[in-house]
């Protein structure tokens, strides 16, 4: 048989099994570029285990597809005028999000995007390697999502993390429902097999250690010990910002938390760093791209 023959019997085979064990992925293309979705079209032909099944140039168009097809995927371009693609995203139903892969053209894009709890995202123009890369982590972390039950554990972390009984995933994550965690004078926090409510003044300060947090308290109040008590906690920095009020627990660095009640001095660095000093006498570092926070510091 010639051998791109035999190279075509066997992509139409593959197809063919994908579709019939339904691990086919059914994807939206969200970019106000025309060239550009015609771009990714060409390029995800290469991929029989994705089927496209919308074209849209606008969020406001793209929330009503995503609501018709209900698709596993979404290619969403951030920079779109109107309604940008973080802002779409924001508009759809926690239980109806899909994975999202994100298109840029610029690549400082990518913090924003992974905050936005994206599974990858993309430069444009897309390259084909990249494409193969980011539909791997896709088929990951939809394998992952089917089997561990990503929204009940995510609720269940929710839940520990509050101390509050368990919420539905749309009213836990409204502004409102977080405001009134950040209001709570106590933190609940899951350390090994106990579960102990922190009060929030005795935090001195939270740094993360891998895929764990460490919160750092005064200890119980009838045990006066000058090195305190650190609790370790099984979450994200991102998951505790959202719990706490960030003018009281301001992030001052990409690993730290800190009680900003705590802090006596502030003692700048070289580069525009700092350090600062917490009442407990530990000095935590302030960086540059968190300066920001000054001014609930001092």
């Amino acid at each position: 048989m010639d051998r791109a023959v035999d190279s075509r019997v066997v992509e139409r085979e593959r197809q063919s099994e994908s579709a019939t064990h339904g691990t086919r992925l059914r994807a939206l293309i969200v970019d106000d570029e025309p060239l550009a979705r015609r771009g990714l079209e060409i390029r995800l032909e290469a991929h029989p285990d994705v089927e496209i099944v919308g074209e849209y140039g606008d969020g406001l168009s793209a929330i009503a597809g995503m609501r018709e097809h209900r698709p596993d995927l979404v290619f969403l371009d951030v920079q779109m005028p109107g309604m940008d693609g973080f802002e779409t995203l924001r508009s759809i139903p926690a239980h109806e999000m899909p994975l999202v892969v994100f298109v840029t053209a610029y690549d400082h894009y990518a913090i924003r995007a992974f905050e936005a709890s994206a599974t990858d995202y993309l430069l444009k123009p897309v390259e084909e390697g990249r494409l193969a890369q980011a539909l791997a982590r896709v088929q990951q972390a939809r394998s992952q999502r089917e089997a561990s039950g990503h929204c009940a554990h995510l609720l269940g972390l929710l839940g520990e993390l509050s101390g509050r009984p368990l919420l539905d995933l749309d009213e836990a994550l409204k502004p409102d429902a977080l405001e009134q965690l950040r209001r709570d004078d106590k933190l609940a926090v899951r350390d090994g097999g106990r579960t102990v409510r922190v009060d929030l003044s005795s935090i001195r300060w939270i740094d993360a250690a891998g895929d764990y947090m460490c919160i750092h308290t005064d200890g119980p109040a009838d045990r006066a010990a000058p090195q305190g008590e650190t609790l370790v906690l099984r979450a994200t920095m991102r998951d505790l910002e959202k719990q706490l009020d960030p003018q009281r627990f301001p992030r001052i660095h990409r690993s730290t938390i800190v009680n900003a009640r705590r802090v006596v001095e502030l003692r700048p660095h070289t580069n525009g760093e700092g350090f600062l000093r917490l009442d407990c006498g530990q000095e935590l570092k302030l960086s540059r791209t968190h300066r920001d926070k000054l001014a609930l510091l001092i």
